[in-house]
């Protein structure tokens, strides 16, 4: 029997004249270089520096599918801010045979507004019965990972780290696995090292180069984070020495 995973089978940049384009998002160099991006049954990771499209690309991605650029279920349909780019409409996605029984876009930087939403539309039932905003933005987010998701389906999380503490994001990860379980797969940008841990995830890199795939332990994420906790105090000395030599040059 075929597996009805990944919903999401594979993306890309279906108008090749786009990549001469130089404004935003083409611009961005994981645009412009784009090659075709094939997805992980369970988890896939979008991994790269500010400003590197690992957001525009995830969001441009939710949008094709049929989600709101802010957020929320696939019926969602709210405005609050109009900053999504036209990306979506040149992008071609590869679906699985079988549609999804559930479906999420959960972005950081615009959870107030749905959560704002979800309290106007009288759906708060379905995020765990409390307010969302009577919630820490950490314990929102949870909320809506234990509750709102509820497995069977595709779900797009943008930089869900952004309010959670390493502790939480490790409860986020345990939810992530019990719905991977639960025939479900996920498409998620972020910055951190907890989160990208997943086992047996694929993981692309975002940069200058534009878009490759890489393991975990290859990310500067993991380099960075595994040099700083085994030596806090030598890697803070040679920060500050460098603070202080870049000052005094420009001075």
């Amino acid at each position: 029997m075929i597996s009805a995973r990944p919903y999401i089978r594979s993306v890309y940049l279906d108008d090749e004249s786009l990549k001469e384009k130089t404004d935003y998002p083409y611009g961005i160099p994981a645009v412009r270089h784009c090659e075709e991006i094939t997805f992980h049954p369970d988890v896939t990771f979008f991994i790269g520096e500010n400003g590197s499209g690992k957001s525009t690309l995830l969001e441009a991605i939710a949008v094709a599918y049929g989600f709101n650029p802010e957020g929320g279920t696939k019926s969602a349909r709210f405005e609050v801010h109009n900053t999504h780019s036209d990306l979506h409409s040149h992008l071609k996605i590869s679906k699985s045979f079988k549609i999804p029984g559930d479906a999420y876009f959960l972005r950081a930087e615009s959870f107030y507004n749905v959560a704002t939403k979800a309290e106007e539309f009288g759906v708060l039932r379905s995020y765990g019965g409390k307010s969302l905003h009577a919630q820490s933005h950490g314990e929102a987010f949870l909320s809506t990972l234990m509750h709102k998701l509820t497995g069977n389906g595709i779900y797009l999380l943008d930089e869900p780290e952004a309010a959670l503490s390493p502790a939480r994001q490790l409860t986020a990860l345990s939810l992530i696995h019990q719905l991977t379980q639960q025939d479900s797969q996920f498409i998620i940008a972020t910055h951190s090292p907890i989160i990208m841990a997943y086992p047996n995830a694929r993981m692309y890199e975002f940069g200058d180069w534009g878009v490759r795939e890489v393991s975990y332990k290859e990310t500067e994420h993991y380099l960075i984070s595994r040099s700083f906790l085994e030596n806090p105090e030598v890697s803070l000395k040679l920060l500050m020495e460098n603070e202080k030599n870049d000052y005094n040059k420009n001075q």
